[in-house]
């Protein structure tokens, strides 16, 4: 298994939070934003966004551009070059369980 598989694996399955993480990442792939949009967007606590978002820079799955509360938040090169791997886990996770659980991760 690549470095690569193993990490996403850890951040988005095999660690606590690795739901949200995963719905972060599902939404900058589709468009860059700030730590407030995806807060509101995702329905999650300011705080807990920018946690997440510090995990996923600190572990090379996104880059940022920009300063204070103008950082905008893009998909890194190592998320692009590995894209695959990115959705394959995503197609792992039960698609039931989006529905399942409620905007904040939590069960209904």
């Amino acid at each position: 298994m690549r470095a690569a598989k193993r990490l996403f694996w850890w951040i988005l399955v095999g660690s606590t939070g690795g739901f949200n993480r995963t719905r972060i990442l599902i939404e900058l792939t589709k468009t860059p934003r700030n730590a407030n949009e995806l807060a509101t967007l995702l329905n999650l606590d300011y705080k807990t966004t920018r946690h997440h978002l510090d995990i996923l820079e600190k572990n090379r799955l996104i880059t940022t551009t920009g300063n204070k509360y103008g950082i905008m938040y893009f998909p890194s090169d190592l998320l692009e070059e590995n894209i695959n791997y990115f959705k394959e886990i995503c197609s792992k996770i039960d698609k039931n369980e989006l529905d399942i659980k409620n905007k904040n991760g939590e069960e209904k």
